[in-house]
């Protein structure tokens, strides 16, 4: 697993947001939903797939499905706790309030 005490910079949510694209990625049903739900097509998504509210979504998602997030951070080698610090991050970046309802 990787480290998870440290808090993580725009930077670095920014690249495990685009572990949880790739994640999602690697799966037509599981990027499907993603893409129904975001209401992004799939050229928008090319176009716009390091984007960082493209990228605050893929967090967003994956934070709203216990079970998904977990098999992600499993195949990826990330603590599950590391996300929603992660998503606070690139939030703050973005100048977003950082607390999900």
């Amino acid at each position: 697993m990787r480290k998870t005490g440290s808090k993580p910079t725009a930077e670095s949510a920014s690249t495990l947001a685009l572990t949880g694209l790739s994640f999602l990625a690697e799966d037509g049903p599981r990027l499907g939903r993603f893409l129904a739900l975001t209401g992004i097509g799939p050229d928008q998504l090319r176009a716009a797939a390091g984007a960082p509210e493209t990228l605050l979504a893929v967090l967003d998602y994956l934070l709203g499905d216990e079970s998904l997030l977990l098999v992600f951070t499993a195949s990826k080698g990330f603590a599950p706790e590391s996300v929603e610090p992660s998503r606070a991050a690139l939030a703050q970046s973005l100048g977003i309030e950082a607390a999900r309802e």
